[in-house]
């Protein structure tokens, strides 16, 4: 963008080289007129960066390797019992969320989410089920799954009929505090650019049906039928993104913005960016790295927001190419370098992205789990993982055994905890 330049899509989306500072596919500008909310940063509150983590759980048969539904163990009810609100429903019966409290870094983040990952192992083997996490199910079938009563999943299958039914899926989803609303408007459209390194790191959904999708994350396609998915649009305020709620829910689109379902959002109850494009991963130690990579991200974005240097925009469709790359082939394909105009493996895409982050990782105190991102191009992602099973055991039982064993991975004992009868 050359200095001065307006950065509303029509600009800011351009090709052209930028004169001011190139650095392969991140570009800066000093422009002052970049952002045209600058003049507030002053007076609003610096971003806490706070962390929420959501995972979503698959329970499993332990004979037929099959999802099986925990509500007649009553595992909600039991898991109420330890962790209060951290335990949720979902649409389908063999679905269980949990999410983190508020936490300050990383640090916390990780032990309460292994805390919670430990717990609801141990009710799962309790109550003759196993956990199993990974974005789908290598081969169970949608149209035979229960669906979880109640009067919110009711008027989702009413208002979406089979596409809801269809949504068999389990997903990452992170939260970072960013309290003053402009400022979040601004990080989401700068934001946007790292969506499909972060769903090729965390691939995991490959198979669909009992079939191989040829798709490293096919969670991300099946979402894709539901209204309102995929990247957000470039918004210039956070005015314009009201003004696109309070139209939607005018004409009856929805009752709320809980309903708009992007790849990342500004959460409408909560002060966070939400992101929620990552497929759920099989290690615990996988999801700290993403979380801990993606508030590093937005943190790196609001030190140069703060110094009047603004991320290169582009175009949602320019964006939506390297979504497709990355949910195909992962971090074993090729992305498009914007900067260059040219494909690069997205491997070294990933080495580049870690360095932009590097100078805010002591701050955040997260330079050991960001690190944890090298282990995973090292091994695989977890769709590279089960393919990796499937190839050799020719069987999706095996897949789903070693998706179980890979969830308990870094957890510590479960064995050694309190059950819920004695709480």
């Amino acid at each position: 963008m050359a200095e001065g330049q307006s950065s509303v899509p029509t600009g800011a989306d351009s090709l052209q080289p930028d004169p001011l500072y190139t650095r392969h596919w991140y570009t800066y500008t000093t422009s002052a007129r970049v952002f045209p909310c600058l003049a507030a940063l002053g007076v609003a509150m610096k971003p806490t960066f706070t962390l929420g983590i959501e995972e979503e759980y698959q329970t499993v048969d332990p004979e037929t390797r099959d999802l099986r539904s925990h509500i007649q163990v009553e595992l909600i009810e039991k898991g109420k019992l330890i962790l209060q609100e951290r335990v949720k429903t979902e649409m389908h019966q063999s679905v269980v969320e949990v999410g983190t409290s508020v936490c300050a870094n990383i640090k916390e983040a990780r032990e309460e989410l292994k805390n919670l990952r430990r717990q609801m192992i141990r009710l799962s083997r309790e109550n003759g089920l196993r956990l199993a996490s990974a974005a789908t199910h290598p081969f169970a079938d949608w149209r035979v799954q229960a669906l979880t009563e109640g009067e919110r999943y009711k008027n989702i299958v009413e208002d979406m009929q089979l596409v809801a039914r269809a949504n068999l899926i389990f997903g990452l989803h992170v939260h970072v505090g960013i309290e003053d609303r402009e400022t979040l408007i601004q990080m989401m459209n700068h934001a946007r650019y790292f969506v499909p390194h972060l769903l090729a790191l965390s691939s995991n959904s490959p198979f669909w049906l009992g079939m191989d999708t040829g798709l490293k994350s096919y969670r991300c396609k099946v979402f894709d039928k539901f209204p309102r998915t995929n990247l957000p649009d470039y918004f210039p305020s956070w005015g314009e993104y009201e003004n696109y709620v309070k139209l939607l829910v005018k004409t009856n689109s929805i009752d709320n913005a809980k309903k708009i379902w992007w790849d990342m959002r500004p959460h409408p109850f909560f002060n966070t960016l939400e992101f929620r494009v990552c497929d759920l991963p099989m290690r615990v130690d996988e999801t700290i790295a993403l979380a801990a990579l993606i508030q590093a991200t937005v943190a790196k974005l609001y030190k140069l927001y703060s110094q009047n240097q603004g991320f290169r925009l582009y175009r949602k469709s320019l964006l939506m190419e390297n979504k497709w790359r990355a949910a195909r082939y992962g971090i074993n394909g090729k992305l498009i370098d914007f900067g260059k105009q040219m494909e690069v493996p997205e491997r070294e895409l990933i080495e580049e992205y870690l360095e932009f982050v590097d100078d805010v990782l002591d701050e955040l105190d997260c330079r050991e789990e960001v690190e944890y991102i090298r282990e995973i191009m090292k091994m695989g992602t977890g769709a590279d993982r089960q393919l990796d099973v499937y190839r050799k055991a020719g069987d999706m039982k095996a897949v789903v055994d070693y998706i179980i064993e890979e969830t308990e991975v870094g957890v510590d004992e479960v064995d050694s905890l309190p059950t819920a009868k004695a709480v």
